[in-house]
Formats: C-alpha cells, sequence, structure tokens
C-alpha cells in the first residue's frame, strides 16, 4: 500500500476559491461569480475579464518602450524595459485608489496576478527571464507611517511568488520625504527625486537583471531614479513592472 502526501494548504485555498465563487459577486457588474478566467482571483466574473482595457503586449513585444510615443514621453530614462497592464482607465482608476486609500488589499492580490500572466506570454520570453531580484519602490519612513502599508509591496510580494524571483523589500529606501508629486510636471519630480534613494545594503553578488514593482507610472522619475542607483551597484538591466501607465500629455 503507497500513501500519498497531500498538500493541504493548496486544497484548502481551492475549497475556499470554490466557495468564494458560489458567494461573491462581479467587483465591477455585480453578477454571481459562475466562473473565473484566472483561477487564482475571485474578484471579476469572465465577461468584465474579457472587457478590461489591457494593453495588446504582442504589438510591443511586452515592452512598451517600444511604442515610440511612449518612448519619446519618456525621454532620457535609465531603465531598460517597461511592462504595464494598462492605461490608467475605468476599472483601474477606482482599484488603485481603493487600493491605496481604502486598504482593499484583496485587490493587491487581483492585480499581482494579472500581471504575473504577462511574464507568461511569449511576448516576454527574449527579455523579461531570468530576473535575478524583485524590488519595490519604497515609501518614507513617516508616510508609511501614516497609511501603514506600501501599495508597491503588497503588489510586488504576491508577484514574486508568482513568478518565483527572490524578493527583497528592504534594500531600497526613501530617504527624502516629499510632498505628494500628483499634478507636477517631469521637470518638477525628477528635481524633487534628486538623492531621494538610497540601497542600504549590498544587492546578492551577481544581481544583473532586477524587476521593479509599483502601482503606476507616470513621467518616469522615481523609477528613473531608483534605476539610476541600481546601475551604480552594477545591474545591467531594470525591467520596470506598474499596473497602469499614466503619461502626461505636454509636461517635461
Amino acid at each position: 500500500m503507497t500513501w500519498q502526501t497531500v498538500d493541504w494548504q493548496k486544497k484548502i485555498q481551492t475549497l475556499y476559491n470554490k466557495l468564494l465563487l458560489s458567494l461573491g459577486q462581479c467587483d465591477l457588474c455585480g453578477n454571481n461569480l459562475n466562473n473565473c478566467i484566472l483561477p487564482q482571483q475571485t474578484l471579476v466574473c469572465s465577461s468584465c475579464f474579457a472587457d478590461l482595457p489591457l494593453f495588446k503586449q504582442a504589438i510591443v513585444q511586452g515592452d512598451l518602450l517600444n511604442w515610440p510615443s511612449i518612448n519619446k514621453a519618456l525621454p532620457n530614462i535609465n531603465f531598460d524595459h517597461l511592462v504595464s497592464l494598462s492605461p490608467y482607465l475605468p476599472p483601474f482608476t477606482q482599484w488603485l485608489p481603493q487600493l491605496k486609500y481604502q486598504g482593499r488589499f484583496e485587490l493587491a492580490s487581483l492585480l499581482s496576478t494579472l500581471l504575473a500572466q504577462l511574464f507568461t506570454q511569449e511576448s516576454f520570453e527574449k527579455y523579461a527571464l531570468p530576473f535575478d531580484l524583485m524590488l519595490s519602490v519604497p515609501l518614507h519612513p513617516r508616510k508609511w507611517q501614516i497609511r501603514g502599508f506600501n501599495q508597491a509591496h503588497l503588489l510586488a510580494k504576491p508577484l514574486a511568488h508568482h513568478l518565483q524571483i527572490p524578493y527583497d523589500r528592504t534594500a531600497l529606501a526613501r530617504v527624502k520625504n516629499n510632498n505628494s508629486q500628483v499634478g507636477q510636471s517631469g521637470k518638477q519630480r525628477r528635481n524633487n527625486l534628486v538623492d531621494a534613494f538610497m540601497l542600504v545594503k549590498a544587492l546578492p553578488r551577481n544581481t544583473k537583471h532586477v524587476l521593479l514593482v509599483d502601482d503606476v507610472l507616470t513621467t518616469g522619475s522615481t523609477t528613473n531614479e531608483i534605476s539610476k542607483i541600481l546601475k551604480r551597484a552594477d545591474v545591467r538591466t531594470v525591467t520596470v513592472a506598474t499596473i497602469c501607465l499614466s503619461l502626461p500629455e505636454t509636461k517635461n
């Protein structure tokens, strides 16, 4: 007689997801969650999932910097690749503020699952893997104390699990506490972020490709400043992954 090892944690999670599907409603349309496209998420029905305004990754070969208008809007960048789920459009314009300001932590699981699916597409195989390390854009301690969490970390942690990438939430620190940059031009943001970040410890040996995670990229100033620091630490390639891309129209 042979004994089989049962992964009880996985079995319980599967049963829990099935229970949520039977009892839950779609976050967007309110209909019952009869089925979901992605088994890890239990917030959006298959119909609403199909209507999400996702970037067509095959057109840009998995890198939005291959899109001329985006490349032009992000001059003098120091990161090498850009991956985003969607333009900053509904429902992401509701979901991200709800995650960031209302503590809807279940949205982090949904959004990181959606982002993880991108890296399984054929478009990404040429450049995206393997990653040596994942980092998230840090908050200044004072802002963290007020908010109580860092939304970039909430997105990065499950993403690292999905992609099986080592993740370090403490390697980067924000040492300059600026006011909110909403509404500022790219030049103002860049000036504010000079010397705003630092590496507080050495990266693991032979870290050559880093995946840097944030919620939204607007002017690229934050990720650009962090990329400078990483390149000075002998990182060769920085890939930025965000949920949304929200480029300013004419500000420099």
